[in-house]
């Protein structure tokens, strides 16, 4: 299968800029996988007046993937299958229609073929567990709608749109592993050299990202904490480059572990399940309550799935690898003449 990343090509539309302005045969459906995320290093600055908090973070996007198509409709419709597909809502609120409005208020409603647009999306990752998975579809959105309507808007463009739709949009259209400043919207490619392959367990239910921002504060404040202004950890930066996971191990850091652990304890079960059983990393994932475990390599990984499985510590269990490419077109149907 050829995939054509956002974080490669702009689109099809080429001239001395990287934009071809020829005639091209309309396109009926557009197909775009994407990817889940991780958070290997999460530090959280103090909250600001408006509520947020600045972030220093490392993206790390891993082959657990959605798949969203977008097609021309009378009217707009969002359809969603798969995992959590009932947590999800199906109306405009959804993280991707807003995607697809916020780029049709870019590029003019003329840019469309029809009065609306279904979105379909296929869910594998789960919902609210720290993943990404809203932010995901936002952004395979954005690059098949991009495709579909022929804007011929630059990966870079795409990211600036995406900046105002959430916070990790950006990092899903990009991709491979990153540095994440500001809310974590702003983001700069970051060089890893080989595979990670880790394990990833899925609690029971979710947990909404507020709440856990919520819960670090109070903690943060019972505890009378100064909290620094967030800092990139330069040793998980040369652990990526090196592309040993023994040394990326031991550095993961999430500052939002001991808030999903208050709200959720039962993760630290987990946690302790999976240092035990032999991972060389173990945490919470961004906000949670998913737990991410580094594994040695596949064979490894394999195993600790299997064993963590056993241990009844979680409802279930993928095993991953990252870096992998963000948004990708995978599919596109086109009007024959």
């Amino acid at each position: 299968m050829t995939l054509v990343c956002s974080a490669q090509q702009p689109g099809h539309d080429h001239d001395k800029d990287g934009y071809d302005r020829g005639i091209v045969s309309p396109v009926t459906s557009v197909t775009v996988r994407v990817p889940a995320k991780l958070n290997l290093q999460l530090a959280v600055g103090p909250a600001r007046d408006d509520g947020y908090h600045d972030l220093v973070t490392v993206f790390h996007a891993v082959s657990l993937f959605d798949e969203v198509t977008v097609a021309p409709a009378d009217r707009d419709s969002v359809v969603v299958t798969g995992e959590g597909a009932g947590d999800v809502p199906a109306d405009a609120s959804n993280l991707a229609a807003r995607a697809a409005a916020a780029l049709l208020r870019v590029v003019g409603p003329g840019a469309a073929d029809a009065p609306g647009l279904a979105i379909r999306i296929i869910k594998r990752i789960p919902v609210a567990a720290g993943l990404a998975g809203g932010s995901a579809n936002a952004a395979a959105t954005l690059v098949g709608c991009n495709e579909l309507w022929r804007t011929g808007l630059r990966p870079q463009d795409l990211r600036e749109l995406a900046s105002g739709i959430g916070s990790d949009v950006a990092f899903a259209l990009l991709g491979g592993s990153a540095i994440g400043t500001g809310r974590g919207e702003r983001v700069t490619p970051a060089l890893a050299s080989g595979t990670f392959h880790w394990v990833l367990a899925f609690a029971t239910g979710g947990l909404s990202t507020s709440d856990v921002y919520a819960a670090c504060d109070r903690i943060r404040a019972s505890r009378g904490l100064t909290v620094p202004e967030p800092a990139l950890d330069n040793a998980i930066m040369a652990a990526l480059r090196s592309g040993d996971p023994a040394a990326l191990g031991p550095l993961l850091s999430n500052d939002l572990q001991q808030a999903a652990i208050s709200l959720r304890p039962e993760l630290r079960r987990a946690l302790a399940a999976g240092r035990e059983l032999g991972a060389l990393g173990a945490m919470v994932s961004g906000s949670g309550p998913t737990c991410a475990f580094l594994a040695r390599n596949l064979g490894h990984a394999q195993k600790l799935a299997a064993a963590l499985t056993g241990a009844g510590v979680c409802r279930g269990v993928a095993s991953v690898a990252g870096p992998v490419p963000g948004a990708c077109v995978t599919a596109d149907a086109t009007e024959q003449a």
